[in-house]
């Protein structure tokens, strides 16, 4: 039987009545829980001034799971690099790479992750956000993470030396992120491992990573293309408490999309009166109901099933789970119950 390899993609929620301070203590001992349960990798996302998310900075996140840790991967899901001079970037990885050794994946994803308004200030000291720019950014990083690092021409003609950390003796591993097919033959055409953002969009994916195989061209680290598949996730001891749990992401995530205000994470028991109160065929409760025929939410037996068909259909050998379990009112700021039963859980399903 496939028993596919198990990463985390954390978005640090952030629940009603939760401070910051609380939600990054929960996920930080999340991803010593993931450590000590043998999954592959753990990946920070990026997102701005989203009341819900605590995931704005992956480097410094990245840090303090590598501190907590002892042989997960840790790494960033993604770094948004329209936001990001490519040196600082590549300065912040290879230090990270020095900190842990082995240990590091660079994601990088073309989207801004947040609104024009914070865009705009995330981009005004550079010219940094010029899209069109981004393969040669991609390269430059690659180029300054390495331990020769990067040989510039000067106008004058001299030649300078730049590297991101003085005497490095290993480079953390680059991957491209995306929802299109943009990325995808991007990652194809520079060797480089590529990861289909499933769990925000799912439209397309089939096409996208054949795109992706079908096109790629080897490289000396990369000599095959090398994928995972990402997917929302609650798992719980019951079908119904799994459900439960789901349903505060699946009503932000139907906020986003039909563009109503967001907040804070609602507790389970908010989010189910603020559903009963809503028409059961509205556009939330047709939203939610689309996406979680997408999402992979039971007890620890049906999703095992789920991971393990999506490891089969798209032939990879990784799932990445964003654990997306809500926390019922009475349950500690400090911890996060639901999402800690859905790693524990399908653990344990998957083993046996």
């Amino acid at each position: 039987m496939n028993t596919p390899r198990l990463s985390v993609l954390d978005l640090v929620p952030v629940r009603s009545g939760q401070t910051s301070a609380q939600a990054l203590a929960a996920s930080l001992d999340l991803v010593a829980l993931a450590d000590r349960l043998g999954f592959e990798r753990y990946w920070f996302a990026e997102h701005h001034n989203m009341a819900a998310v605590a995931a704005s900075s992956p480097p410094v996140m990245i840090a303090a799971a590598a501190a907590r840790t002892s042989r997960i991967r840790v790494g960033s899901g993604g770094v948004m690099l329209p936001n990001h001079a490519p040196l600082v970037v590549a300065e912040q990885f290879a230090a990270l790479e020095a900190m842990a050794p082995g240990r590091i994946d660079l994601g990088i994803g073309r989207a801004p992750g947040s609104d024009p308004v914070v865009t705009s200030l995330l981009r005004a000291t550079g010219p940094t956000a010029d899209v069109d720019r981004f393969p040669q950014h991609v390269t430059d990083i690659l180029s300054l993470m390495r331990p020769d690092g990067a040989r510039l021409r000067l106008v004058s003609g001299d030649v300078y030396d730049v590297r991101a950390t003085p005497a490095a003796d290993g480079t953390p591993t680059l991957w491209l992120l995306g929802s299109s097919d943009y990325s995808a033959r991007l990652a194809a055409e520079l060797g480089l491992p590529y990861v289909f953002a499933n769990h925000f969009s799912g439209q397309g994916m089939d096409q996208i990573l054949a795109l992706y195989r079908d096109g790629y061209r080897p490289s000396e680290d990369h000599p095959e293309p090398r994928t995972f598949v990402t997917a929302n996730a609650v798992v719980a001891p019951t079908s119904d408490e799994a459900h439960d749990r789901a349903l505060p992401q699946l009503r932000q995530m139907a906020r986003l999309r039909s563009g109503r205000p967001l907040g804070p994470l609602e507790t389970v028991e908010e989010a189910l009166a603020a559903g009963a109160a809503e028409p059961a065929d509205g556009v939330m409760a047709q939203s939610i109901e689309a996406m979680r025929t997408r999402w992979l939410i039971g007890d620890g037996d049906q999703v095992a099933a789920q991971v393990r068909d999506l490891s089969e259909r798209y032939g990879v050998e990784e799932v990445m789970l964003v654990p997306v379990a809500g926390s019922r009112a009475g349950e500690p700021l400090t911890a996060t119950p639901g999402r800690t039963q859905t790693l524990e859980l399908l653990a344990k399903a998957l083993a046996g």
